[in-house]
């Protein structure tokens, strides 16, 4: 039977931001990048995940592809994650109540 991975993205910025499912993490007051990256790396790697893979999205931001094989009998995490939806702000109404014109 072959193996079946379960995987994990993860958002690094400049190693002076890291977002793994929706939690971000910076460096600690004082602490360079490099220590601050292998920590966090060092982290994954004691929860079982093996990088395998980095997809560049721009200069300084990368996505990091972590996979780990799944339990006999467990199934791969297909949860979604969303973001946090913030309500847009109103337009202010016109002073007479009326609607707004703007010109451009």
């Amino acid at each position: 039977m072959s193996t079946k991975w379960d995987y994990k993205v993860v958002f690094v910025e400049g190693w002076e931001r890291v977002s793994i499912e929706g939690q971000e993490s910076r460096p600690e007051e004082g602490e360079r990048n490099s220590a601050f990256g292998r920590r966090t790396l060092n982290q994954l790697g004691a929860e079982g995940w093996e990088l395998s893979g980095i997809q560049h999205a721009m200069p300084g931001r990368s996505y990091f592809i972590f996979k780990r094989p799944l339990a006999e009998g467990a199934e791969p995490d297909l949860s979604v994650v969303r973001r946090e939806r913030h309500a847009p702000e109103a337009a202010p109404a016109a002073p007479d109540g009326g609607p707004q014109v703007a010109s451009v």
